[in-house]
């Protein structure tokens, strides 16, 4: 089983906001963003806070494939 994030790319176009602006609105590393890019595992509090910030539930930004 995979990661992906196509969820959250998708949300972030909905929502009209680059990976930029989210990666500052989160206060996340460009690494921990890289992570997210590559559809690897990042910490559930880099999750949460993204979820935070978009206004969503977690399966809106991640799934398993």
């Amino acid at each position: 089983m995979q990661i992906s994030y196509n969820k959250l790319w998708k949300l972030l176009i909905d929502k009209n906001m680059n990976k930029t602006e989210l990666r500052d609105q989160v206060h996340m590393s460009s690494s921990t963003m890289a992570k997210l890019s590559k559809n690897q595992e990042v910490t559930l509090d880099v999750l949460m806070r993204i979820c935070e910030t978009l206004d969503c539930k977690i399966e809106d930004v991640i799934e398993f494939v």
